[in-house]
């Protein structure tokens, strides 16, 4: 089971991967390594904590809680939006803007479980 700061590298390593593959022009993959960065940050907040983070259930559950706990709804709307993303691998429904649009919400998803993390340890 990885560590909270090796799920944060993977976080930050698929952000990476995420951006240069949408600014390439391949929005699926793009998509897909976006969601994956967003469910390693929250899974990083969640082994800090010792919360359950094993599948879709359990990540919602965390973002709700650090919702709460931060008083940041946004955290549930940036969380859905990486959703978005992870359906539209399978789907391929989302332009290139939506797909900028919700990328841009990970993104302010990531920074915010940074700092979140950051300020747990």
């Amino acid at each position: 089971m990885a560590t909270w700061r090796e799920h944060l590298a993977i976080s930050h390593r698929f952000r990476d991967q995420g951006l240069a593959e949408v600014e390439s022009g391949d929005l699926l993959q793009g998509s897909e390594k976006l969601w994956g960065a967003a469910a390693h940050a929250v899974k990083a907040a969640a082994e800090q904590r010792g919360w359950k983070h094993n599948g879709h259930f359990y990540l919602h559950k965390v973002i709700n809680e650090l919702a709460s706990v931060t008083g940041d709804e946004r955290l549930n709307d940036w969380f859905d939006a990486a959703n978005q993303l992870h359906v539209n691998f399978y789907e391929d429904t989302l332009d290139s803007d939506k797909i900028d649009e919700r990328a841009q919400d990970v993104l302010d998803l990531i920074d915010m479980i940074n700092e979140i993390v950051l300020d747990y340890s």
